[in-house]
């Protein structure tokens, strides 16, 4: 439960590094920066709302721990995967339905922060948000 909340984009660790490696034209890099991202998290025991708001497109999504499903990221990438709770961090394994590579995301509080680190193709980044 302790997810629950809204969280604001404070700051970024490596983020326009990470969007390279995924493949993102410089154009969608710049913006994707700044996206101004609010994530609104609901959890009900194993179940997940979250619903991401940016300056480029709004989406919820309802997902299960453990149960895959699929999601799409901002630039149009398709992934499939799903999220488990490993001890207090959800940790998210997604394969890109593009190219079979598996992009990994993890989700934790820190000093009252939500810290979302993302590893692909051996390129981490942070993305740190505020209540």
């Amino acid at each position: 439960m302790a997810f629950n909340g809204t969280w604001k984009i404070d700051r970024n660790e490596n983020y326009e590094k990470f969007m390279e490696a995924m493949g993102v034209n410089m154009m969608k890099r710049k913006l994707g920066a700044h996206d101004n991202l609010k994530i609104t998290i609901q959890q009900d025991g194993n179940k997940f709302t979250v619903k991401e708001a940016s300056n480029f497109r709004t989406i919820e999504i309802e997902f299960t721990l453990g149960a895959t499903f699929e999601y799409s990221l901002a630039d149009g990438t398709e992934l499939t995967g799903s999220w488990n709770l490993e001890g207090n961090k959800l940790v998210g394994t997604f394969t890109r339905k593009d190219n079979g590579k598996v992009l990994k995301a993890y989700r934790e509080i820190v000093n009252d922060e939500l810290v979302q680190t993302y590893v692909y193709e051996g390129v981490e980044s942070k993305r740190i948000f505020k209540r």
